[in-house]
């Protein structure tokens, strides 16, 4: 074991890596980069009559939408009340904190809360089903993100509620120092 001064000693601590917390119905998987010299291909998802192929929830969407994010940009939290509404998030440049809280009342999950990073440079699907609050911090470049969902967008009755930033803690948008 390697001593340190004694002041130093005192305040060190370790990481921990545990599991992240679950909420029910949300999933991630990886899509793959095709690279090449000339680039690099990536299908986001394949479509048949019965939707989005492949995923381990039906999802048929109905509008697929693509947001570009400012540096910094928080954008929380908005969750989808008058009709239930799930989406497919895929970060495709840039990179994305996003939080996740299961606000279904009766979920075996309900109140828990989930980080995810979002990132281009390792694109997955974010499956995001209705009742769970999300929003998003963009990194130090923006963030492009695709996104599809199974409800289109009303402008005369957007479904699209508002719960403050920080309505489930303002220590989640802080930077990470350790």
């Amino acid at each position: 074991m390697i001593q340190l001064i004694p002041e130093l000693q005192n305040q060190l601590t370790f990481e921990a890596y545990p599991p992240a917390p679950s909420i029910q119905g949300v999933w991630l998987h990886p899509l793959r980069k095709n690279r090449s010299e000339n680039g690099w291909f990536m299908e986001y998802v394949r479509l048949s009559d019965a939707g989005v192929e492949g995923i381990p929830t039906p999802l048929e969407p109905r509008q697929i939408s693509v947001s570009k994010a400012a540096p910094h940009r928080v954008n929380a939290f908005h969750i989808h009340t008058k009709l239930p509404q799930n989406e497919i998030w895929t970060v495709i440049e840039g990179q994305l904190m996003v939080w996740l809280v299961d606000c279904r009342d009766g979920s075996p999950t309900a109140r828990v809360k989930r980080r995810v990073i979002l990132s281009g440079e390792q694109p997955m699907q974010l499956y995001i089903p209705a009742g769970v609050a999300h929003g998003y911090q963009a990194g130090i470049d923006g963030a492009t993100l695709l996104y599809s969902m199974d409800q289109q967008f009303n402008l005369a009755d957007p479904n699209e509620g508002r719960l403050p930033w920080d309505a489930f803690g303002a220590d989640l948008w802080q930077e990470n120092r350790g």
